[in-house]
């Protein structure tokens, strides 16, 4: 009895736990007992085959030509090959006397009439699944174009069913965002941040922690703010946004190196966050004697060193001008109160306004691609600018749920912001190394030294409740008193010109309008604890 092989394949993993492996061994042996052949060897692929180079059927045509079997016995001839490069294999095999069998067709493969009808049917199978991939590759780009991403869900996301938009993961979503958040604060590395994600509970698809290449796949993912990229091409995602626009290119900022990463090691409380406003360098921090100096090193420069304790003093007498007195507090939350039950009559005019600008964002969209059609536009100019409006889109598509569904965040942040002003210097004093900085960072931006003089520049809206007679009296725009007042030395007489005057009920309602609209222009990160 001659020796030869079994070789069986399936296309999906589905089809090998069904009958499709079983109906084709049962024929290959009923084959091989009516002709006298004995299998030694069974080789079962779950293997597409239009697919080239398929791992066991590579392995089986190798152990043929060495001589180890005198031939092999597959089921159909569509199941051997689907590409030509797998059947003219197979042709050089018999032409060299390997017997190739067929259980399902009676072919005599030495013959030339049975040769050219396997090779007309090879050709035909190979039609099939040229047409048949041309029309999945349709569907799937059909699916594109409504929205739909056809591949399977990223991580943070769901698969929902063949034809449905993936829906949020409400356990590996918020973590994702998360990612994206932190990396954004430049405090992390992909390595560190990788860790601390996994202490979260962020898992890749094999439940183990995301590596460094996957995490920086994760970040630079379009799909997470609702635009759905393949193979270079954009699609408007119609599935629920995890993150802004605005979030997701600072992150890309950070990820190819335009915005410095540096994470920092507070063993220094000021490290990097004081410099020299005569020579621009940041002040290197020492310890002599048990005490925390910063010193410029330049040559010739007047500075030339400040205590950490003199610093924290500054720093205090800058915290004090943001408070208000009690009566003050109690008048500023009736006027929250009062905004918050007039804010939904506000909300139509603001939800018809954004519609109006994606409806703008839609018809810049429809001219770029009229002109991409008519060769005005180069593919690449085409999806750089279509990637812009979409990004536009997707951010007017944001602002419109926040105001649906967070209608009154903008209004307890300033709640939270208030009550933060009301004990800078405890929070301060009480917290950890990270949480000083992080509250340094918050009410803050780079200290300044000049000489002696230490210079604190207050961010927004901080600046605004500082200095809150001159934003609420003065005639001159935002800006200009924000650079008027920003890097200022606090003495005792700044301190009495910023905040000892008590402001009258229209002065305070002016402030609290204009720091709910610092908040809401910017979108502000919540105020630290």
């Amino acid at each position: 009895m001659k020796k030869v092989y079994g070789y069986i394949r399936v296309s999906t993993a589905k089809q090998g736990e069904g009958v499709s492996l079983i109906v084709q061994k049962d024929a290959i042996e009923r084959y091989a007992s009516q002709y006298n052949l004995t299998i030694v060897k069974w080789f079962e692929e779950k293997e597409t085959a239009a697919k080239q180079g398929r791992p066991l059927f590579t392995a089986m045509m190798k152990l043929l030509r060495q001589g180890r079997a005198s031939g092999v016995i597959i089921h159909k001839i569509d199941r051997s090959a689907r590409n030509l490069k797998d059947w003219a294999d197979l042709g050089n095999l018999i032409d060299q006397g390997v017997e190739v069998h067929f259980a399902h067709e009676s072919l005599d493969l030495q013959a030339r009439g049975g040769r050219l009808s396997a090779d007309i049917q090879a050709v035909i199978a190979a039609d099939y699944i040229r047409n048949l991939r041309q029309e999945a590759i349709k569907g799937l780009y059909g699916r594109l174009k409504q929205g739909i991403y056809p591949f399977y869900a990223p991580i943070g996301y769901l698969n929902s069913g063949k034809g449905k938009l993936k829906a949020i993961d409400p356990v590996q979503g918020p973590l994702v965002k998360k990612a994206f958040e932190l990396y954004a604060t430049k405090r992390y590395t992909l390595d560190t941040l990788g860790s601390h994600l996994y202490e979260l509970g962020l898992r890749s698809t094999t439940n183990t922690k995301l590596s460094r290449n996957g995490l920086s796949v994760v970040l630079s993912n379009t799909f997470y703010m609702g635009i759905i990229t393949v193979k270079g091409q954009r699609y408007d995602g119609k599935h629920e946004a995890l993150i802004s626009p605005d979030l997701y290119n600072k992150v890309q900022s950070v990820l190819i190196g335009k915005t410095n990463q540096k994470v920092l090691k507070y063993a220094f409380q000021f490290k990097k966050y004081i410099s020299c406003k005569t020579c621009s360098y940041s002040l290197t921090a020492e310890i002599q004697k048990g005490i925390t100096y910063y010193r410029c090193h330049t040559k010739g420069c007047t500075t030339k060193g400040v205590r950490e304790s003199m610093i924290e003093a500054t720093l205090f007498r800058a915290f004090s001008t943001v408070r208000l007195n009690p009566e003050e507090y109690s008048q500023i939350e009736t006027i929250l109160s009062n905004i918050e039950k007039d804010w939904a009559s506000k909300l139509p005019g603001l939800i018809d306004g954004l519609k109006l600008r994606s409806a703008l964002v839609e018809k810049k969209i429809d001219r770029i691609t009229e002109c991409y059609i008519e060769e005005g536009l180069s593919k690449e100019e085409y999806e750089e600018r279509k990637l812009k409006l979409l990004e536009e889109r997707k951010a007017n598509e944001a602002a419109e749920r926040e105001l649906l569904e967070n209608q009154a965040n903008d209004l307890k942040r300033v709640e939270k912001f208030f009550e933060l002003s009301k004990s800078l210097t405890e929070s301060y004093k009480t917290g950890n190394a990270e949480k000083r900085r992080e509250l340094l960072e918050a009410v803050t931006s780079n200290l300044l030294v000049e000489g002696k003089n230490i210079m604190i520049p207050m961010r927004s809206p901080f600046i605004e409740l500082a200095f809150r007679t001159n934003f609420t009296i003065s005639a001159l725009d935002r800006d200009t008193l924000r650079k008027e007042y920003s890097s200022i030395n606090y003495t005792e007489s700044t301190l009495l010109s910023a905040s000892n005057n008590r402001l009258s009920i229209d002065a305070l309602k002016k402030l609290v309008y204009l720091i709910l609209e610092i908040f809401t222009e910017e979108r502000q990160i919540d105020p630290p604890e």
